[in-house]
């Protein structure tokens, strides 16, 4: 069996946005092992961050990295405003449109 990565330049990010902030809290939250989650996170985020930094460049990638990152912190205060599922929702559709935005439809 053939691993190997996608080109960086034909992966869709804001899904790679989606998967994080989504699949890292489900994940946390379903385990009960919140690192867990952080891993998740992690990993969907440094892939995204791979394909910014490589179709956009490293302006749009470190605002992008923030962005998710930002979208991540803002959701556990804004839980406690709204909710968990809508806080996520919420910041993720931000997160994703961002990516989706300013790196995947950019050509």
């Amino acid at each position: 069996m053939d691993m190997k990565l996608k080109k960086a330049e034909d992966v869709s990010t804001a899904s790679l946005v989606v998967t994080g902030l989504i699949g890292g809290w489900l994940t946390a939250r379903e385990t009960g092992i919140r690192p867990l989650g952080g891993v998740v996170l992690a990993l969907a985020g440094g892939y995204a961050t791979r394909s910014w930094w490589k179709k956009s460049g490293p302006v749009p990638a470190i605002g992008l990295l923030g962005t998710y990152i930002g979208a991540f912190g803002l959701s556990h205060p804004l839980a406690k405003k709204i909710g968990a599922w809508p806080a996520v929702l919420a910041v993720t559709t931000v997160a994703s449109g961002a990516a989706c935005v300013l790196n995947d439809i950019n050509d």
